[in-house]
């Protein structure tokens, strides 16, 4: 920050953010409508700034300045500073004070040129994270692992006057602040003489040890040492000072912190000032040192100062990362304010460009629109999230982590570089939701470009309740830019394409967003569980494994520990209640939040609205999603971010069905006595190409087996318990007759169909034909007369028959 950056406590904002709530109700749309092509006849499509040509600004749905960057699992993820969002009413637009920003933007890439919009992280202020800050400028972020487990540290700047750190168990949230005040402030030692403490960098070293590098400004007669940059040693927990900071003396110093190593080499970079010195105006200059805590020698300059590439002088704030064999820096400018607004404003706009690197030395980075090429091409076949685009006009994204994409009439996105390959794609599937229903056409080259299909989303009802419609559309082949264009206000959450045969009729799969007023979609006896996700077939599972209140939940591998096991209790009402063998202590949504993100925990059982819970149908049989009351039925407990790791936070999200809002209740040292009360309606996403209105009445038609393979005494008696025509769930019940307790088992079978999700033991795989299933950790030993019964869900191969080739082991 800087240049126009006033130190000030008082509010300007001015900024017009286009909200859902702002859209004007228009016409439903006719689903059935013959041509879909003419509802685009008066469409005009909205202003874009960004040429298809080019890849930056990175995005221009909102201003994202000081970008801090972190590389995780092969993205690059950009934190920067909220300027706020596009105005659609330039005249109304006041200056930029910064005194108003208190979120923080993400993004991220794995290809350079796409990025995900994840959304704005509420820091500071009465909604933040971290109540006791006033603003949230400059971010920056890591992870390192600590006691075996990934961790995230979000470090920000409250105005000029101290560093705060929040955390997380992913590169977007949820946030917490672990100490509840200023990690830097004016009272810490050797900073109470500098000018401005912001602009945080961190680094964690190769031996696991964090640092922190801060401060900026120049005092009175200090223009070319103004000796207020410092660097501090962090504590294991990354939240703590394990020394006291200590003074770089850099030549010429203004602010904005960076830090790399490279090698066994450390290079600390900033910004100069506005003094008229040898090294120029607000450039990017570097030092180096063999020591993270320096001392620092100055080595030159490497980034001008962003007027000299856009005709925009303002200050000068980056990031130089490496990510796959690439030195790029991130910075920003004020290119899109100026041409969206007509004048300098101060909003500014993250930029990246490659930044050369040769023989331990920086060359010079040179600004451009133009931007970096394109590292990897995007897979059509797989599910790709609507905000993961490359240009657009008009659009706004909501959420945090997995974001939606809403659009007016007119307005688009662009993803660049989608690869169908020779075979191609002819149909197309979109995740939607609309109030009156919309059209999308899909565009080849541009937004304007040749159309390859249109999806005609049906009304929902709402812009939170989701639709799945797949569509065919002309075949396309090759590697294609791609379009989304809106004919009327709609929701995207996700796309992909396939390629298969199919008529033009639109499937539309039913809907599994609650209502206002949810009813139980079915029914768990009262009794001990083990409640298993679908999608990481890990448990629900109190942390530690601790009987604490306001103990985190999370997931983890089945062990069958006593904080792994629940105990549900059926409320005349439909709802229930989940109590932990740890003690007397319920899941309890935190302070009863109706908000996305707020976590879910034990705490004091009392049975409030904080801890009831309703149980809806999903995709998958016999999985539930697990409602809250708290929310009214539309939110539940959520996997965040859909991650699969041990210990991946719990926490309450919209309620969409996804896998990771799937949950299994497995009993304890029992078998499964999930019922529901009807027969699911809603077919497996991974199945249908056409979906019932009601679940077909399917006589079970029970199969004994083959016991070729199977001990003496032990049978397995197949069943199909629901079918859908493209899909349906089966059933196995392994029995032992012997007079012998198997311990360990695993079972292994050829089966013609592909098997999906599977409950009742634990899913080891499926290689061709052959299935290999296995006793859960939990319930290993199947006793003389026991038996264990096996649900799953498969796609249909070239039969439902019974599995052969049975072998125990």
């Amino acid at each position: 920050m800087g240049f126009k950056k006033l130190i000030s406590t008082f509010m300007v904002c001015g900024l017009i953010a286009t909200s859902l709530a702002d859209i004007n109700p228009v016409k439903p749309v006719d689903v059935k409508a013959a041509d879909a092509s003419s509802v685009f006849n008066s469409v005009n499509l909205a202003k874009s700034y960004k040429s298809t040509s080019n890849h930056n600004p990175c995005i221009t749905q909102k201003f994202s300045a000081d970008p801090g960057v972190m590389e995780y699992n092969g993205r690059v993820y950009v934190y920067a500073t909220n300027d706020g969002s596009m105005s659609s009413n330039p005249g109304s637009v006041q200056d930029n004070t910064y005194a108003q920003i208190n979120q923080v933007n993400v993004m991220s890439s794995s290809d350079m040129v796409n990025w995900t919009d994840h959304g704005s992280i509420n820091v500071a202020g009465s909604n933040g994270a971290a109540r006791w800050a006033g603003n949230s400028w400059a971010p920056t972020a890591c992870h390192k692992k600590i006691n075996g487990k990934e961790k995230f540290f979000l470090y920000f700047a409250n105005n000029a006057n101290g560093i705060g750190v929040l955390t997380a168990d992913s590169p977007t949230g949820p946030w917490k602040d672990p100490i509840g005040k200023a990690l830097i402030s004016r009272s810490t030692a050797n900073c109470n003489n500098v000018t401005w403490l912001f602009d945080p960098a961190v680094l964690v070293d190769s031996d696991g040890t964090g640092y922190l590098y801060f401060g900026g400004g120049v005092p009175t007669g200090q223009n070319s040492n103004p000796k207020t940059a410092r660097v501090v040693k962090l504590g294991n927990d990354m939240t703590s000072l394990a020394n006291t900071p200590q003074t770089i003396d850099a030549p010429w110093l203004f602010e904005d912190a960076g830090i790399n190593k490279i090698g066994n080499t450390y290079y600390y970079s900033y910004c100069t000032n506005w003094a008229g010195g040898p090294l120029g105006n607000a450039k990017i200059a570097y030092m180096t040192s063999s020591n993270p805590m320096g001392p620092f020698t100055y080595q030159g300059t490497c980034f001008n100062n962003p007027g000299d590439f856009f005709g925009t002088v303002g200050n000068n704030h980056h990031t130089i990362i490496n990510f796959k064999n690439q030195y790029y820096i991130f910075y920003h400018a004020e290119w899109l304010n100026k041409q969206a607004y007509g004048a300098q404003k101060g909003y500014r706009t993250t930029h990246v460009d490659v930044m050369p690197f040769s023989n331990g030395k920086f060359g010079q980075a040179k600004g451009s629109l133009t931007g970096v090429t394109q590292l990897a091409n995007v897979n059509p076949f797989e599910s790709n999230r609507a905000a993961n685009i490359a240009w657009q006009g008009g659009v706004n994204v909501y959420g945090l982590g997995d974001t939606t994409v809403a659009y007016n009439r007119g307005d688009w996105t662009g993803v660049s570089n989608v690869a169908f390959g020779n075979d191609g794609a002819d149909k197309v599937t979109l995740r939607a939701a609309s109030q009156n229903g919309a059209v999308i056409k899909i565009c080849s080259g541009s937004a304007s470009g040749a159309a390859i299909g249109y999806v005609t989303i049906p009304a929902t009802g709402s812009t939170s309740n989701f639709k799945t419609v797949t569509e065919s559309i002309s075949k396309v082949t090759g590697t294609k830019n791609v379009f989304f264009v809106a004919s009327g206000d709609v929701v995207l959450d996700t796309w992909s394409f396939s390629n298969g045969n199919g008529s033009s009729t639109p499937v539309v799969e039913p809907s599994v967003a609650p209502t206002s007023n949810p009813q139980p979609a079915g029914q768990v006896t009262d009794g001990w569980y083990y409640i298993k996700n679908t999608l990481s077939q890990k448990y629900l599972q109190v942390a530690g494994n601790t009987g604490k209140a306001v103990t985190n939940i999370e997931i983890g591998t089945g062990t069958g520990a006593a904080g792994q096991k629940w105990y549900v209790t059926n409320n005349s009402d439909g709802y229930i209640t989940l109590k932990s063998a740890l003690g007397d202590f319920m899941i309890d949504i935190a302070n009863g939040e109706d908000k996305d993100g707020a976590n879910a925990q034990i705490y004091d059982a009392y049975g409030g609205n904080a801890q009831q819970f309703m149980l809806q149908s999903t995709s998958v049989a016999n999985a539930y999603m697990i409602t809250t009351k708290a929310s009214a039925g539309t939110k539940t407990l959520d996997v965040y971010n859909h991650a699969t790791e041990d210990g991946t936070n719990v926490c309450q999200w919209t309620a969409y069905g996804n896998p990771n809002q799937q949950w299994i209740f497995e009993p304890v040292g029992g078998t499964p006595s999930v019922a529901p009360s009807v027969a699911p309606s809603v077919v497996p996403s991974v199945a249908p190409s056409v979906a019932p209105s009601v679940a077909p009445s399917v006589e079970p038609s029970k199969a004994p087996s083959a016991t070729t393979g199977l001990p003496a005494g032990v049978t397995c008696e197949y069943s199909v318990v629901s079918d859908w025509g493209s899909g349906f769930q089966g059933q196995i019940v392994l029995t032992n007759k012997s007079s012998q307790s198997i311990n360990g088992w695993t079972l292994s079978f050829d089966y013609n169909s592909s098997v999906q999700s599977l409950w009742g033991a634990d899913f080891v795989g499926q290689t061709g034909k052959n299935v290999v299933i296995k006793a859960p950790a939990w319930d290993a030993n199947l006793p003389a007369g026991g038996k264990v019964t096996i649900n799953f869900v498969a796609n249909l191969g070239s039969d439902k028959n019974a599995p052969t080739n049975y072998s125990l082991k």
